[in-house]
């Protein structure tokens, strides 16, 4: 195993259609909730930072400005859209951002020593649920976890994250109040974790994926949320109040999801009318809509409504392809989350109720094929996990099945890069590593491009300049 370690210069040293639990109904004002949990933000940061014994002690914020730090590179993939391999390169990190890339081996002072590494972008999980993990108390979690709970778990997971090499996330599902909590925690630097673009509560329809089920009437309605409508008006209403409330994207569930507590099918659950409200009034308001969607009928009416990315997938057809091929639509097939369901319903310690174990053994299986059949017809890609649903910390396991389904290493490299900067709007700030972008980069031993799974054992982590990891 190489050594990854700084050392002195010359002059010294949830989901697949994963539910997640909809908060506590707007009891306070989002302003008293931040507030509240700032302290505890700032005990936690201390706490996470003595963890993991094999890591580098953890800094949270990024680089001071003015403090230079020289990365020696052996072989450099600075922009995966080429895919070209440099070697025997110097990476200048002044402050939180690349300042230049030089060649040879050189500089002075502050030094990390990656001359045997194979160093790339920071990745990109375009599909996340940090806030919660699937396990056989996930229902209990959604009723006795308050929002600041939520909040401590989701810390927890985005560290998880970060180490695992994704210096970029988007949290694609949970209470507005822990979810925004946490991203703004971690923009400012009291906890350690990767950039999160965040949709809060997913904009869903009443009964159907994404609302509360399969709990007594009472507890349903106390724990519905704000962004669930009914008919074109009301939902219009739910987009301008997750704006309101902070959200980065705004995420739909344009079609019934696996892990909803209820035996409503995989095909669309919002009426065309709905659909071409809540892209109209969402993109008025400068936000990007990213649908939810398994059954091709709920796929279609989306991109007809002008809909911006499709999340799962797993029943598109010929007219799903070409729709979002002709507007350049990203496709997020996060294939762990069909995979993790499959084999949790087939299992012997299966813990979904009997409308999720349907569902999971229907559309789990499937989801390969999907993304076989998007690659091959020219669909983009952009690299998703629904990590929430399977295990945080584990999303690098996405690259073996993009490779089983036809794209290339290279080309599931670029997924998670490159493409989903470019899908998430953050081409400037994240996906490669140039002169004025953000010092956010990766080191692994072998060559990803050889053998994706390298990228299962990241062993150098930097966000904003900041080594949060060096083994």
């Amino acid at each position: 195993m190489h050594q990854f370690v700084s050392k002195p210069g010359r002059s010294g040293k949830r989901g697949l259609g994963g539910e997640t639990p909809q908060g506590q109904g707007g009891a306070n004002p989002r302003e008293d909730f931040v507030k509240s949990i700032t302290a505890v933000f700032a005990a936690l940061a201390t706490c996470v930072a003595t963890s993991a014994a094999a890591q580098s002690p953890v800094s949270t914020g990024d680089s001071p400005d003015g403090r230079t730090t020289y990365v020696q590179v052996g072989r450099l993939l600075a922009d995966p859209a080429s895919g070209r391999v440099e070697r025997d390169k110097t990476l200048v990190i002044r402050g939180n951002q690349v300042a230049e890339i030089r060649d040879g081996f050189v500089g002075e002072g502050e030094i990390v020593d990656l001359r045997s590494a194979f160093v790339l972008p920071g990745l990109i999980d375009s599909h996340v649920h940090l806030t919660g993990q699937q396990n056989p108390n996930a229902r209990l979690e959604e009723v006795t976890q308050s929002d600041a709970e939520q909040a401590f778990v989701g810390a927890r997971y985005a560290r998880r994250t970060l180490m695992a090499g994704f210096t970029t996330v988007a949290d694609l599902g949970a209470s507005n109040e822990s979810i925004f909590a946490l991203r703004d925690a971690i923009r400012r630097g009291d906890v350690p974790g990767p950039r999160v673009i965040a949709s809060g509560s997913a904009v869903s329809v009443h009964g159907g994926h994404g609302d509360i089920n399969g709990y007594r009437e009472d507890i349903m309605h106390l724990l519905s949320s704000e962004s669930v409508c009914s008919g074109a008006d009301d939902c219009m209403r739910a987009v301008r109040t997750q704006v309101r409330s902070g959200a980065d994207i705004i995420k739909i569930t344009a079609t019934g999801g696996v892990l909803s507590n209820t035996a409503a099918g995989l095909g669309q659950q919002f009426s065309d009318a709905e659909l071409a409200a809540i892209v109209d009034v969402a993109h008025r308001m400068g936000r990007q809509v990213t649908a939810h969607a398994h059954g091709a009928d709920g796929i279609n009416s989306f991109l007809r409504a002008g809909g911006d990315s499709i999340e799962h997938g797993t029943y598109l057809d010929d007219e799903s392809i070409r729709l979002m091929r002709r507007d350049g639509v990203y496709l997020v097939p996060t294939l762990m989350a069909g995979d993790f369901v499959a084999r949790i319903a087939a299992g012997p310690d299966n813990f979904f109720t009997p409308a999720q174990t349907a569902k999971a053994l229907e559309a789990g299986p499937k989801m390969l094929d999907m993304a076989r059949r998007a690659h091959e017809g020219g669909v983009r890609i952009a690299f998703g996990t629904d990590s929430g649903v399977s295990a945080h910390g584990d999303n690098a396991g996405e690259f073996a099945l993009l490779v089983r389904a036809g794209l290339t290493p290279l080309e599931a490299v670029q997924a998670a890069t490159v493409n989903a900067a470019a899908h998430l709007g953050l081409a400037a700030e994240a996906g490669r590593i140039a002169p004025g972008m953000p010092a956010d980069l990766i080191a692994v031993s072998g060559d990803p491009l050889t053998d994706v799974t390298e990228l299962e054992r990241v062993r150098f982590v930097m966000r904003g300049g900041v080594v949060h990891r060096a083994e």
